[in-house]
């Protein structure tokens, strides 16, 4: 599920840039660790822009922690002076241990009181060479000692996004019940409980991830095509959604993020 640049619209803008795999207890509960660092010149900007994975992010800043809750359009931020962020894309399985309601924190962020996980993290930012190994390590021991033990509704809510989400996704919202062997029903509880969005949501963010990778990669490629690729009815449903996500046209996005 690890792409380097799936879900950032336009990569060329990005700082200094870094997604980690987590390993050991760790794998079950984030999708990966991602490390933004950045050192801007005085009087300007770099605004990042992300259609954003349908899940819950853990973020530590020197500042504190902030858990920042699924989106359903695009967002920015504006990145000025010079900063860090170690960033968690969490897995279903760890958000029942930080939040009972994820829905409640959709397009928003909740700061969070972790003393001991900034403290630790930023000791290890501050480490020198091996930093960001480091912190994703002390990340990593927390977030398990944090969840404890999993269970099996924990690893189904896991099932649950690699089939709407993974390599081999599923194309519709039945089709992912199907393989998950529950009921539609079953299986919007299981998102709203561990993603708070539709399971339908979650394929239709995946579906303009994708889009928008093809649309920049290679910029060529007619909607037509590019809609019929991805799921899409045709080009004007893509259309549609591409608009209410991110605001703009495919066509306009393509002709920016080529730049």
């Amino acid at each position: 599920m690890v792409n380097p640049t799936r879900g950032v619209l336009y990569p060329a803008r990005l700082p200094e840039f870094h997604r980690l795999v987590p390993t050991g207890p760790a794998s079950d509960l984030v999708a990966w660790f991602w490390i933004p660092e950045w050192d801007i010149e005085p009087g300007r900007s770099s605004r990042q822009e992300i259609v954003g994975y349908p899940a819950l992010n853990l973020v530590v800043e020197p500042d504190g922690v902030t858990l920042s809750g699924a989106t359903t359009h695009a967002t920015y931020r504006d990145l000025r002076g010079a900063g860090w962020a170690v960033g968690a894309l969490l897995r279903p399985a760890a958000v029942a241990a930080l939040l009972d309601d994820p829905a409640s924190v959709v397009d928003q962020e909740r700061r969070l009181d972790e003393p001991e996980l900034l403290a630790a993290v930023t000791t290890a930012m501050r480490a020198g060479e091996g930093h960001r190994e480091r912190a994703v390590d002390v990340f990593s021991q927390w977030l398990a000692e944090r969840v404890g033990v999993l269970g099996s509704a924990s690893f189904q809510a896991n099932a649950l996004v690699e089939v709407l989400l993974g390599d081999d996704a599923a194309s519709s919202v039945e089709e992912a019940a199907t393989r998950l062997a529950v009921s539609v029903r079953t299986l919007q509880r299981l998102a709203h409980r561990h993603v708070g969005l539709s399971p339908a949501a979650m394929i239709r963010r995946r579906r303009l991830q994708e889009a928008a990778e093809q649309l920049r990669v290679d910029p060529d490629l007619d909607l037509a095509t590019v809609a019929a690729q991805i799921g899409y009815a045709d080009h004007a449903h893509l259309t549609r959604d591409f608009r209410t996500v991110l605001g703009i046209a495919p066509s306009t996005y393509r002709a920016h993020a080529g730049r």
